[in-house]
Formats: C-alpha cells, structure tokens, sequence
C-alpha cells in the first residue's frame, strides 16, 4: 500500500509503485518514477526525469534530479538513475546529466550517502560505495564499487575512483586513485594499500601479496610507469587484481595519484 502525505506535491503523472511513502511537503514532479519501497521523509525533493529504484530511503531537504550546476547546459532532457537499496541523507544533492556528458547520472545499489554529499552531472556512482558527509563530487566523476571516500573531500572533474580504494576525510583528489589503495591529503597522495577493507571482503594472503607485489613495482620502483605496467603483465599474470591495477593506470587519462 502506497502512502502520501496529504501536505505532499505529487504530480499526476509521477509513476508511483506500490508500498512507497511520500512524506510530509515532499515535492515530486512529472516526470519522475518511484520503485517499489522507496520512502521519501519530509521535503524531499525529486524532480526532473528521475528513476529511483527499490527500497531506498530518502531523509529530510534531500534534492535529486534539478539541473545540472553547468554553464553548458541547455535545457536538454537529461537523467537521473539511482539503483535499489541506497540510502540518502539529509542534504544530498544528485543533478541530472548533460548533453554532452552522456545524459545520465547514475547511482548503483546499496550506497551510502551521508550528509551533504553532493553528485554532480554526468557521475557514475557504482555499489555498496560510502560517501561521508559533504564528500563532493564535481562533474564526470566514476567512482568503483566498494569505494570509500571520507567527509569533506573534493574531486575534481573527470576523476576516477578505483573499486575498493579508500580516499580519507579533507581531501582533495585531482587524479585518478587506482582500485584497492588508500589515499589522503590537499593534494591526494597514496599511501599504500587499502589492507584492512580488503581483508573484510575475503582478499586471500596470496592474492594480496600479489596485489602489494603490484603496488611497489608501479609507485616505489622509480621505472617509467609504461614499463612498470609490461612488468606487472609478464610476472603477475596469474594475479587479477594486480592485472586490474595496471590496466586502471595505463587508461588513466588525468595521470594518477602517486
């Protein structure tokens, strides 16, 4: 059984599924489509044309789905898509997509976003990712599965996340954080690899020895990052994490955090 509130704005042609609640002075435009179990608590905000999933729950003066903070942004339609199972916190703030950058901004499942967070247009958010409070996320953002990136923490545009790397809490990150490190500072340097999450998820002795072999031959053997890659393919073959790190720095395209 769906419930509204009575104070609540729902536009006739929002697509509401079942068991969904809308609670009180909570705004929903024309165009947007609420999955089964959503709960949405007071002066939530959705506009725009806005897909959330199942079973989130959205707290009070969230805002999802206005338009993207981008100068080159026309009025053109543009997307918002957020997964199943996310929480979203008071303040957070998710802009549609842009033209240029593709259309979408797309949140996956079983995400974490505290506070303040903010998901600018065009970001591709993956699973069971953390964003702590006031994590900021400009335009064009991808961010991996299983990341952490701590409160108050900037990103730059274009950036990208590794899946299960850790960014710690006032930073500011202008170049990719391969998967699997840890990472802090203004501006974000590494400092080794993200050991105790990778424990948690059931990383085996073995391949986290391969993974550390991998770490050191890319950010501590002084070779020419090219080189370093082709040595990590020849002897750490067998390891697919190791592989996963080279390949995420050999396509980086804004240079790497060292």
């Amino acid at each position: 059984m769906t419930r509204i509130h009575p104070t609540a704005v729902v536009h006739p042609k929002a697509q509401i599924a079942d068991e969904v609640e809308i609670g009180p002075y909570a705004v929903i435009g024309e165009h947007v489509r609420l999955q089964r179990g959503t709960q949405m608590a007071a002066h939530v905000v959705i506009d725009g044309w806005t897909e959330i999933g199942e079973g989130c729950r959205i707290f009070p003066f969230a805002s999802i789905g206005s338009i993207p903070q981008d100068l080159k942004f026309k009025g053109e339609e543009s997307r918002v898509v957020i997964g199943n199972h996310n929480t979203i916190r008071e303040y957070v703030t998710v802009n549609r997509g842009t033209g240029p950058g593709g259309g979408v901004t797309r949140v996956g499942d079983h995400n974490l976003l505290m506070a303040y967070v903010h998901v600018a247009h065009d970001c591709r958010v993956g699973n069971h990712v953390i964003l702590a409070n006031a994590a900021t996320l400009a335009g064009h953002i991808e961010v991996g599965d299983h990341a952490v990136i701590g409160g108050l923490t900037g990103l730059h545009q274009f950036v990208r996340i590794g899946r299960h790397a850790i960014i710690g809490g006032c930073s500011a990150v202008a170049q990719d954080i391969p998967p699997f490190v840890s990472a802090v500072g203004n501006r974000a340097k590494l400092y080794g690899l993200n050991t105790v999450g990778l424990k948690r998820h059931g990383l085996s002795d073995d391949r986290m020895a391969s993974l550390k072999t991998a770490y050191k031959i890319l950010f501590r053997s002084k070779l020419p990052m090219k080189d370093a890659v082709k040595k990590i393919r020849d002897e750490l073959s067998h390891s697919p994490e190791a592989q996963e790190m080279a390949l995420f720095v050999e396509t980086s395209e804004r240079g790497v955090c060292r």
